[in-house]
This record gives structure tokens, C-alpha cells and sequence, in this order.
């Protein structure tokens, strides 16, 4: 599969446990923080629940 690059754009404070927790799962933990990730559906579901905080590149 391929790979995409998840960066987080904007600050969790004020966002649900839920949203946070799903920042964590991915390893974002900072702005400005890169993880790369396989492009699998349950990957693509946690950066749909978080799409206003990160950016995405394939």
C-alpha cells in the first residue's frame, strides 16, 4: 500500500477526549509533528475524525 505523510496543523486543546486520543494513536503528540502511516482504511478513518487538525500528503 502506500505510504502518506500526516502532519498536525493545529493545537488539541480544545478539542473532545476522542480527538485527542486519536492524535495520540496516530503519534502526533506537537504541532508541526510528521508521522508517515500505510494509507489502510482504519489509518484513513482516524485522520477523517481529525481532518481539521492535520494536513495529509500522499
Amino acid at each position: 500500500m502506500a505510504q502518506i505523510k500526516v502532519t498536525q496543523v493545529r493545537s488539541k486543546i480544545k478539542c473532545t477526549i476522542s480527538q485527542k486520543r486519536t492524535l495520540e494513536a496516530l503519534g502526533l503528540k506537537k504541532i508541526n509533528a510528521t508521522v508517515e502511516h500505510e494509507d489502510t482504511p482504519v489509518i484513513l478513518g482516524m485522520v477523517d475524525k481529525v481532518k481539521h487538525l492535520v494536513r495529509v500528503e500522499k
